[in-house]
């Protein structure tokens, strides 16, 4: 047997007690102590019962005062009651309840020819007592109730805010390795095919395939320590970075040529490197679909914004990695151009080459600085 249960025989035990000793000393008669029993013990179950309970009690006063005119009733059993239909009734149904009961008393009272203001008080208190007690725990169950929501959608939240940065450092990391190993696999079939007719080109090549990993192991420590450390402060990023990488992808044989145009001052740091991982992406997928092919990157600065643009002209040899790739790096790229509030688009040209362009504003979304 639980708890409450054993509260609740405990109740129902002193109750009865309670109602049949008070009789007794009363001098009530035995249709008197049957019915203050009854309502005695009816309180091991006014938690659970608590309209019938004051129906009972209404009911057992007002035979009293009809039967026995000379008798007092055990009145604080009657508080008990009201404080039953206070905690544990219904909203309107528990005032029903309080009116019963007092109208019953008050009319006891006037059996005996007792005074009134007692019998109101003596009800009044306990049900506005148990009433109280009702409300608070109403509110106490809605405070516990939002924040369990505010729990769920804190979990929510955290979960998607790790979902989105998983993304954007799976993006990083394509950004970084595909461009590094398109490199060095381009470089690895010229060196193999160079390698018994021209030592010196052969050389050439082996050196830019470890030109092409050193920056890619400095690009993964710059990203490892801003990742493992958020006060981290790299270089601020500026236009001389895509002049940088233009360079390294023409010195591993890279047929590419850079146009800078416009307005290019005073850009934000955040909106150079989107524009960094516009031509990065372009000359990797030159790289794995259009080897051998002349490349084209511009970048000029308009009124507005920012336009990058990477256009190949159609291959001239087979593209040894053209089934290599997965799709997620110009997916993420176009994620990341959205995500600023640019527009990107990538498609075929009119001579079978390819074309890749992002318009960026110049107005960068302060969530992004």
């Amino acid at each position: 047997m639980s708890a409450r249960y054993r509260l609740d025989g405990a109740v129902a035990l002193a109750g009865a007690s309670f109602g049949a000793v008070a009789a007794a000393l009363a001098g009530a008669g035995p249709g008197v102590c049957v019915a203050a029993v009854a309502v005695g013990a009816s309180l091991g179950v006014g938690r659970h019962y608590a309209r019938p309970v004051w129906i009972l009690t209404t009911a057992a006063v007002l035979a009293g005062a009809v039967t026995e005119t000379t008798i007092v009733w055990p009145y604080l059993l009657v508080g008990a009651v009201a404080f039953c239909a206070g905690r544990w009734d219904g909203r309107w149904s528990g005032v029903v309840g309080l009116a019963a009961l007092t109208v019953s008393l008050e009319l006891n009272a006037a059996t005996i020819h007792d005074a009134a203001v007692p019998f109101l008080l003596l009800v009044g208190a306990p049900w506005a007592a148990g009433r109280a007690l009702r409300e608070r725990e109403q509110v106490a169950d809605q405070l516990a109730q939002r924040a369990r929501e505010l729990e769920e959608e804190r979990e929510a939240h955290a979960a998607l805010s790790v979902r989105y940065e998983r993304a954007r450092i799976a993006s990083e990391l394509h950004d970084i390795v595909a461009h590094a190993i398109s490199v060095m696999v381009v470089q690895a079939s010229a060196g193999q095919r160079l390698a018994a007719s021209d030592p010196q080109l052969t050389r050439q090549t082996f050196e830019a395939i470890a030109g092409a990993a050193h920056h890619a192991e400095q690009d993964m420590g710059r990203l490892v320590t801003l990742l493992g450390d958020e006060d981290a402060v790299g270089p601020a990023p500026d236009l001389g970075l895509i002049e940088e990488l233009i360079a390294r992808a023409a010195g591993s044989g890279l047929d590419v040529r850079l146009r800078l145009e416009g307005q290019r001052e005073g850009l934000p740091d955040a909106l150079v490197q989107t524009a960094y991982r516009v031509v990065q992406e372009g000359l990797t997928n030159s790289l794995r679909y259009a080897s051998g092919a002349a490349v084209s990157v511009v970048v000029r600065g308009e009124a507005g914004e920012l336009v990058v643009e990477v256009e190949n002209a159609a291959a001239t040899q087979d593209a040894a990695l053209a089934r290599s790739g997965t799709g997620n790096g110009l997916r993420g790229l176009r994620e990341l151009v959205g995500g600023f509030g640019g527009k990107l688009e990538a498609g075929p040209t009119p001579g079978d080459g390819w074309r890749l362009s992002a318009r960026l504003p110049r107005r960068v979304l302060a969530s992004k600085l």
